[in-house]
């Protein structure tokens, strides 16, 4: 099957499927050391000494894949699957803190965060990357470029997003969350966070999908370590973006679900990609938080598509 033809299958399979309910412009990249991460097996070393494991699976155009909060780089399987056979190089990392990666405590903020994507790019030396970023992954794609520039970016997909702009309530954000119901989150987390996963494991879902994929997402989020829980979850909340967006000069897709509970669209897909030059917005209606899952087929299509144009 070519490209056309897989783009025309997994659109026309989501079409068919049942209704689902409920930066060259950037700042200079910073001074760097001089000496180069480095690589060993499934993993590539930052520089601050941190391991981080890393899959890499066909050949092509580049496409890295960045995990939501509490996720690790298996929750893309499902994408670099079927993109890897059809002429793409599909990497996927695990953050720090999260699967097979170092489990450090420190460095969930995101300029650090921002430095181990780079550590990883350096590393495998890629050009002219798409990057995909999920949910709190969209603010280490900004922060990546304010801090090393669009020098090995392409293209830009932020999916989910949930840090873009900026989620906080403050004087000049009122339309934000109040910081005292993210700490209440977080003190729900570290109280119990397995209940927590279960409690609210249907809304990140559809109807149609299967208990045993449930299960499975909530098996990877298990085996995130609580420290890179709650310093990301801090970071994701209390960043503000705002100023960086309107920076970025690669081409960008928002990707959200209009029934995303987890990131309103209106707090922050619509809102990312109003501020950033010429993006589109692609909402998916009916689709949940967890649309790389429940809308899988138009997902792995439009990535495609995007990243082969």
């Amino acid at each position: 099957m070519d490209r056309r033809q897989l783009l025309k299958s997994a659109v026309s399979a989501a079409v068919a499927a049942p209704a689902l309910g409920a930066m060259p412009s950037l700042a200079q990249p910073s001074a760097r050391s001089s000496a180069r991460p480095t690589r060993s097996g499934p993993y590539i070393h930052t520089r601050d000494g941190q391991s981080l494991f890393f899959k890499d699976w066909g050949t092509g155009a580049p496409v890295v894949f960045l995990g939501a909060w509490a996720l690790p780089s298996d929750m893309w399987d499902y994408q670099m699957v079927p993109l890897s056979e059809h002429g793409l190089r599909c990497v996927a990392y695990d953050r720090r803190g999260h699967g097979r990666s170092s489990r450090p405590g420190s460095g969930y903020d995101y300029d650090t965060l921002a430095d181990d994507l780079a550590s990883l790019l350096d590393a495998l030396d890629l050009r002219r990357v798409t990057l995909v970023g999920m949910s709190m992954a969209g603010g280490e794609m900004v922060r990546y470029l304010t801090r090393h520039g669009a020098g090995r970016i392409a293209r830009l997909v932020f999916i989910g997003t949930s840090a873009t702009p900026f989620p906080m309530r403050t004087a000049d954000n009122p339309a934000g969350i109040p910081a005292e119901r993210f700490e209440s989150f977080r003190d729900v987390l570290l109280r119990d966070y397995p209940k927590w996963l279960e409690d609210n494991r249907q809304p990140f879902f559809v109807p149609e999908t299967s208990p045993q994929m449930q299960e499975w997402v909530r098996s990877l989020m298990l085996g995130t370590s609580m420290r890179a829980l709650i310093d990301c979850s801090r970071s994701m909340t209390s960043t503000d973006f705002r100023a960086e967006l309107p920076k970025i000069g690669v081409p960008t897709l928002v990707i959200h679900g209009d029934k995303d509970v987890s990131a309103p669209l209106d707090l922050t897909g619509r809102p990312t990609a109003k501020m950033i030059p010429g993006a589109q917005l692609r909402v998916y209606e009916g689709a949940p938080h967890g649309l790389f899952l429940t809308h899988m087929a138009r997902l792995t299509g439009d990535l495609h598509a995007f990243a082969t144009a």
